[in-house]
């Protein structure tokens, strides 16, 4: 039972319950306007603190966590600048579905209304980032509060909540009753439904799986390969999400978003039975709307999702399933297979249409610098299955996705948002958090840009990655539109870079240039063997802007 114990600082209080919940890490720039919790967090010997130089990298890194360990990252900035530097990640974790909890410190609540010293509304503020954004008005309820938090961060759909903690009630001292570890419930599908599903797929000639959302876990996942194994199914993985169904299992047939396979495209629009499990089916995934029309698709879709406000929401499914995605799984266990499959030969040209695909065509006989297409390729190759591959946005991420072939979960770390500087900090929280497993980030030397400093944070606290800076000088993608748009109209897009690796090397980490593809397998091996971060900037060709795709044949203009 809650017991009233001794007096204790608001900071105190707030540690206490954040080691209740089995909080094992948080990522922050330090504020004085928190000044009790880090205190507290002095003591909190199970709690390691992880400073890193941008509020921005410590909200990215916050969202790593979640999507790692499906438990909420914890995050604390200061006031103001510190906050709006922070709702980069909040704005991730919100289109993500990652559980992750933003704490802001606050100014006194004497003093609201007056614009005080880096005062701001931050229900307003981060209204339409979050889940659930509060503030705290009292020292009694640090206990309540935080654990509807995690409540709210892990139910349905996860994602962010962002809580605001006014000076007084972080600097003050009183008893209150502490709250137990927060439990959450999960759903379970309908015993209807499920019966449903199944005739849906008996009548079935084309069907296809599509994976996607958080909230998978290691039993789920092979719930869902026996599923998909017994019945012959042929399976995509939605935006970002290919890590969550091997893929170099004969069922697995692609990636449904940017750079997707025109013969996947085509076959998402004549199935004739689409299961999604846990996406939202979002503007990138159905390439605007465009492949999966709304509001009635013109597939027959069963739509599963843990949240249902998710369902109905942008689609009408045939059969709208509302389940965690661990019960759904489950549940599948339970179904009797098909014994008649028609869709043997359709399961089989796919799967060999994304072999296709994602094997790497001859280079460009005009190409200069490095192959991106055969990097990946050799990554492919010598990386153990549990990698942590990361990386932000940029044209530079079409090779990735395309041409590398994920293992097993937990091992794509990439925001579905499109957030630019994501890689980087998302990286060094992999390798924090499993400090025996690789972690390769890929960065385009503009993602790379947003947050090199953390090299310092890879640094201090040990985190001995490997960061692949792909310099082609300028903004790929933007120059990619540009180009289509306003032809011969280039402005904004060409980057003057520094000197990558001696500016790795100021760090005191390790630091190479590979010009030509041949030499990247020894530098990629120099870089793992360094026992420090490392950093292989990989000097490639600007006129081939995607792995299909070529600004122009002449000389760069600048």
């Amino acid at each position: 039972m809650p017991e009233l114990i001794e007096p204790r600082s608001g900071g105190k209080i707030l540690v206490e319950a954040l080691l209740r919940n089995a909080v094992d890490t948080v990522y922050c720039v330090p504020g004085e306007s928190y000044l009790p919790v880090l205190d507290a967090l002095h003591d909190a010997h199970s709690i390691r603190t992880i400073v890193t130089r941008h509020e921005g990298a410590a909200s990215n890194m916050a969202d790593a966590y979640g999507k790692l360990t499906g438990r909420p990252g914890i995050c604390f900035v200061t006031r103001g600048p510190g906050a709006t530097h922070a709702s980069n990640g909040v704005h991730t974790a919100k289109q993500d579905s990652t559980p992750m909890i933003l704490f802001i410190g606050q100014i006194e609540s004497g003093f609201k209304g007056r614009e005080a010293f880096q005062e701001v509304d931050y229900t307003q503020m981060f209204g339409g980032l979050a889940k659930w954004v509060t503030e705290i008005d009292s020292l009694e309820r640090i206990p309540e509060i935080v654990a509807k938090a995690f409540s709210i961060a892990l139910s349905g759909r996860p994602g962010p909540v962002v809580i605001s903690l006014p000076e007084e009630v972080l600097f003050g001292s009183g008893l209150c009753i502490d709250a137990p570890p927060v439990r959450v419930a999960c759903a379970a599908p309908d015993p209807a439904a499920m019966i449903e599903l199944r005739e849906l797929l008996r009548v079935a000639r084309k069907p296809l799986v599509v994976l996607g959302g958080t909230g998978w876990d290691a039993e789920a996942s092979r719930a869902i390969k026996h599923f998909v194994t017994v019945n012959n199914l042929p399976v995509a993985a939605s935006f970002r999400r290919q890590d969550l169904f091997d893929n170099r299992d004969p069922h697995y047939v692609g990636q449904l978003g940017l750079g997707i396979s025109p013969k996947l495209a085509e076959r998402l629009c004549t199935t004739d039975l689409l299961l999604v499990i846990g996406s939202r089916l979002s503007e990138t995934v159905s390439n605007g709307y465009t492949l999966i029309k709304s509001p009635v698709p013109a597939q027959p879709l069963v739509h599963v999702h843990p949240d249902p406000q998710e369902l109905g929401r942008v689609y009408q499914a045939r059969l709208p399933i509302v389940s965690s995605l661990r019960g759904f799984a489950a549940a599948l266990t339970q179904l009797e297979p098909l014994t008649e499959q028609p869709w043997t030969s359709w399961t089989e040209t796919a799967r060999a249409d994304y072999v296709e695909h994602s094997t790497p065509p001859q280079a460009h006989p005009q190409l200069v610098g490095v192959d991106m297409a055969h990097v990946v390729a050799h990554l492919n190759d010598v990386l153990p299955d549990d990698a942590v591959i990361s990386n932000g946005a940029g044209n530079y991420t079409v090779w990735v996705h395309r041409f590398y072939r994920y293992r097993q979960p937990g091992t794509q770390l990439a925001p579905t948002n499109g957030a630019m500087g994501y890689g980087f900090p998302a990286a060094i929280a992999a390798k924090l958090r499993n400090p025996e497993r690789t972690v390769v980030c890929f960065a385009g030397d503009g993602c790379f840009m947003m947050y090199p400093q953390e090299l310092a944070t890879a640094m201090q606290f040990g985190a001995p990655l490997v960061v692949i800076v792909v310099n082609n000088a300028m903004l790929g993608t933007i120059r990619m539109h540009q180009e289509r748009e306003y032809p011969g109209r280039v402005l904004a897009t060409d980057l003057v870079n520094p000197d990558f690796v001696a500016f790795a090397r100021s760090f005191g980490a390790y630091g190479e240039l590979v010009e030509r593809t041949e030499d990247f397998a020894d530098a990629f091996q120099r870089a793992r063997q360094a026992g420090v971060p490392a950093l292989i900037e990989l000097s490639t060709d600007p006129r081939q802007i995607s792995p299909q795709v070529r600004l122009f044949d002449g000389p760069r203009e600048h």
